[in-house]
């Protein structure tokens, strides 16, 4: 097993690389508008770091998000191309899924909490790191605050408002380490897609684009 992993559903451009064991190599780059720019040359980063080219990869792995529309697009069609030319499958995974496993919290409750911009978050509340009991949301963190009082947030969420989410926890960023870890461990256990929190690769959007079309848009066609 070879899994290449990435996400790109928050300003953490990542990807890593695991065998089915451990991980090979990993590489994250923390930038909100280069997802495009960087994503390619931290998968090549990977594979060099490995010795690997990417025709040993055997799955792919990436967040679905939640997560802003054009940024969380770049990993899923790049995961999505991969998986058409190498012949192999792609597992998706909830990007909060990925931070709480990273958290290795073991004695919950507790909540992950990323930048959903507009003064909102996206989160979801956890059993433990392996366990999500509540449908990812998008919430303004004044609205959930009473409602999430005494629990540990993990993720920027709970940095960027700390009035709402004064018990923040490691990590902040998202790691595809962290993602490809998760997913070899539900794939031993015999999970595939549809089962074990695999999702299908489309990207998990909670709300619509900021870019819409202007409601007084004006349709010129020629006469």
């Amino acid at each position: 097993m070879l899994l290449l992993a990435m996400d790109t559903a928050t300003p953490a451009v990542t990807v890593a690389l695991h065998d089915g064991e451990t991980v090979v190599a990993e590489y994250s780059q923390v930038d909100a508008r280069r997802h495009g720019e960087l994503l390619l040359p931290a998968v090549d980063r990977v594979l060099k770091e490995a010795g690997l080219t990417l025709d040993a990869v055997t799955g792919l792995v990436v967040g679905v998000g939640p997560g802003p529309y054009t940024g969380l697009r770049v990993g899923l069609v790049t995961a999505a191309t991969f998986a058409s030319a190498l012949g192999v499958p792609v597992h998706g995974l909830c990007t909060l899924d990925g931070l709480a496993y990273a958290s290795g919290i073991e004695d919950g409750p507790f909540v992950v909490a990323t930048d959903a911009r507009r003064k909102e978050v996206y989160w979801a509340r956890y059993e433990n790191s392996r366990t999500r009991v509540t449908e990812a949301s998008v919430d303004r963190p004044a609205d959930i605050a009473e409602q999430l009082a005494g629990l540990p947030v993990v993720g920027a969420g709970a940095r960027l408002y700390p009035d709402a989410f004064p018990d923040a926890r490691d990590p902040e960023h998202q790691s595809a380490a962290a993602l490809a870890a998760l997913a070899a461990e539900r794939l031993a256990a015999g999970g595939e897609a549809g089962e074990a929190g695999f999702l299908d690769p489309q990207p998990m959007y909670l709300r619509r684009p900021d870019a819409q079309v202007p409601k007084n848009y004006k349709v010129v066609t020629p006469k």
